[in-house]
């Protein structure tokens, strides 16, 4: 394939790589510590907050625990003590049924980079919805549009197909890999998650746990599937080495930054040690940018790394939060392999989609990189990254606390338990600690709550356009309110 080679770093969100070893000698040695979360007798004036200032929330979450299972369609609503209504969103906030505002640094697990409900997007919306609905079932004109302004930003990318989320875009570059090579050997990081379908329930989230969470899918869905630890090439290598003797790898798939959106950093080159391998061994590199697609910035992180994955991974940010947001591109040669309609030929990886991309999606996208082009929104919202990242460690160092936080532009990584840092490699601790650091990182994340601070499971946060410098000195003096609770 011709693609280009970006200089790494230029116009990109991330102004400055962590230091990989500081960072986890920090993570490490907060492992080792006991936890220090919310102090007890702090504990209920913490959850008082809930019970007298969301009672709509509570209600409706035990109404809904009659009919949904668990009480939530999806992780991210989950919050202790129980999950929190939604009724408006704008710009750097959110307010919940009781009206409640709160800094929404969730900013829906990471797509609004330009800040939610952007009016300039909204407005292209409405227009689409009031000329032809939002799907058609024919061809529409923004289907062309999209992919021609993703092939314009995204440095290795020629072609590119649209569906209905990042689950399915791995679904379907896995089986587009498998396609092009002949090979049937996969192989992710353990910790990364990759959607929920059968193949990649492996090793999620903990390393090591391989098909620990695999109930209700037969082993031979997974029996191709293969993880390695966060920076270990060294494995890495075996595996490919294994793999040739039996057939092969189709491809290795990974976060860019480290599994988890980074909250396992992995080294500065790491992924250009991917790529050689891929090269040397005949494998496909499948870059996941489900969250750093254009939240590192309109090359996404393979502009940043300068590195060419074979296939990208689409979701989240593709559409800035609309509905239907997912896609695979890479170069001609292996996309051609997703051709669609009849008589395509018997040499196919077949994808379907009724819904995929629908206008409404494609209309959404098209507005919504663009004003992230015009904006600057990545480069901005990194610059809010820095500053909160800056600002909690100060704070950290200020109250003598064990806490880690470091950042990849606009996704900052807090860490208070290090529940997120357990691994197999440490079994005896993990089965004795996991749900008390588990459970610390909840009423944290509770705590960030009833101060105004929303976050994705109380550890992880997403910047915006939206976040001015008060935006930010805002939130870091309610940090710091929460920190003195400890």
């Amino acid at each position: 394939m011709n693609m280009q080679s970006p200089v790494p770093g230029t116009g990109y969100a991330i102004s400055e790589w962590p230091d990989n070893a500081a960072v986890m000698d920090r993570l490490n040695a907060l492992l080792k510590q006991p936890v220090r979360g919310i102090r007890k007798d702090a504990l209920p004036g913490v959850l008082d907050h809930f019970e007298q200032r969301c009672r709509t929330s509570k209600a409706l979450a035990q109404r809904t625990a009659e009919v949904i299972p668990g009480g939530v369609q999806h992780n991210l609503a989950f919050n202790y003590p129980f999950p929190l209504a939604a009724t408006r969103c704008e710009g750097p906030y959110i307010w919940d049924a009781d009206g409640n505002r709160y800094i929404d640094f969730l900013q829906a697990g990471g797509p609004t980079l330009l800040g939610s409900n952007y009016q300039p997007v909204r407005e292209k919306v409405h227009a689409l919805l009031d000329a032809c609905g939002p799907v058609t079932g024919l061809f529409h004109e923004y289907e062309m549009k999209l992919a021609e302004l993703i092939r314009q930003h995204m440095p290795n990318i020629e072609m590119f197909r649209m569906l209905g989320s990042g689950t399915e875009a791995v679904m379907g570059a896995i089986r587009l890999a498998r396609a092009y090579t002949g090979r049937k050997w996969v192989i992710k990081v353990g910790g990364a998650y990759h959607g929920w379908s059968d193949q990649v329930v492996y090793g999620m989230r903990v390393p090591g746990t391989g098909r620990r969470e695999a109930i209700g899918i037969p082993r031979g869905s997974t029996a191709y599937t293969q993880e390695v630890f966060p920076n270990d090439i060294g494995a890495l290598r075996r595996k490919l080495w294994l793999n040739r003797a039996r057939g092969g790898t189709a491809a290795i798939i990974v976060e860019p930054l480290g599994p988890e959106s980074g909250t396992r950093p992995v080294l500065r080159d790491y992924n250009a040690q991917l790529r050689a391998l891929c090269d040397e061994f005949g494998a496909l590199l499948i870059f996941d940018e489900v969250v750093t697609g254009f939240r590192v910035g309109m090359g996404g992180a393979q502009g940043y790394f300068g590195v060419r994955p074979d296939l990208t991974v689409f979701g989240k940010c593709l559409t800035g939060g609309y509905l239907m947001a997912g896609g695979i591109g890479g170069g001609r040669d292996v996309m051609m392999l997703l051709a669609g309609g009849i008589g395509t030929g018997s040499r196919r990886a077949f994808v379907g989609g009724t819904l995929s991309a629908n206008p409404l999606s494609c209309v959404a996208g098209y507005h919504a990189i663009g004003e992230m082009a015009r904006t600057g929104a990545a480069v901005a919202a990194g610059r809010a990254g820095d500053r909160l990242c800056r600002g909690l460690n100060g704070i950290i160092d200020r109250l003598g606390l064990p806490y880690v936080a470091y950042n990849f532009g606009s996704i900052v990584h807090l860490q208070t338990s290090a529940v997120l840092l357990m691994s197999m490699r440490n079994p005896i601790k993990l089965m004795r600690e996991h749900a008390a650091r588990k459970h610390a990182m909840e009423e944290m994340g509770a705590a960030y709550l009833a101060h105004g601070i929303l976050t994705l499971a109380g550890s992880r946060i997403y910047t915006s356009m939206a976040d001015t410098d008060a935006v930010i000195d805002d939130a870091l003096s309610r940090f710091e309110d929460v920190f003195r609770l400890v």
